[in-house]
């Protein structure tokens, strides 16, 4: 049994959560700039992800709800979990995105993992704050992947960690195997292995063993 931890924007999914809720809002530019520079690691991930939050405030609860129904997973995403269950292996989203996004995307697909641990915007009077809160905000990816390894019983050896952007370094560079889907170029470095697909990635888990070649 292996723990394979996926990050989700731009990852797992191709829709970048912040940015369908700043369309609502009409500040969609201003999310993605400042996602990009995040990414890339060009300001650090918490302060962006509060500056993007802020730009939020005031959106409606129901309006964040349609926004988070339009993310999707990649095509093939779905069936990989599937199939990583299957084989016996533990399987976790780490993001800084956020739950409800997640919960819809998976729902959709009919898809589960063992765990997800994102962020929140909270909600008061029926509208966003313009705050975020929980455990990816100021924590890191790599003290998540060892508490979720420890919980399981699975060694570190024995984990891999699958991302694209600089909040996504930390776990790589503890996992068992790092693999970069379509990284950034501050992440390159920390990679045993880049993917652009989701078909390709399960080719690479089926060539180490992770997955029975079909």
């Amino acid at each position: 049994m292996k723990l394979i931890a996926f990050d989700f924007d731009g990852t797992l999914s191709d829709s970048e959560m912040t940015v369908l809720l700043g369309r609502r809002k009409g500040v969609a530019a201003e999310m993605a700039e400042i996602t990009e520079r995040a990414m890339n690691d060009e300001i650090g991930y918490a302060e962006s992800l509060r500056r993007r939050a802020r730009l939020l405030e005031g959106l409606e609860e129901e309006t964040a709800e349609a926004a988070y129904g339009e993310v999707e997973l990649r095509p093939g995403a779905a069936d990989l979990i599937g199939r990583l269950n299957d084989y016996g292996h533990r399987t976790a989203i780490l993001t800084g995105g956020f739950e409800r996004g997640v919960e819809r995307a998976l729902e959709k697909e009919g898809a589960s993992v063992d765990a997800i641990v994102s962020n929140r915007l909270p909600v008061a009077g029926g509208r966003l704050t313009g705050e975020v809160e929980g455990p990816l905000v100021e924590g890191t990816k790599d003290r998540e992947l060892e508490r979720l390894a420890d919980e399981l019983g699975v060694r570190m050896e024995h984990t891999a960690a699958v991302g694209d952007g600089a909040n996504d370094l930390p776990m790589l560079e503890v996992a068992g195997l790092a693999v970069g889907f379509a990284p950034k170029d501050a992440v390159r470095p920390v990679c045993d292995v880049v993917v652009s697909s989701m078909h390709r990635l399960e080719a690479e888990f089926e060539e180490r063993g992770l997955l029975r070649a079909e």
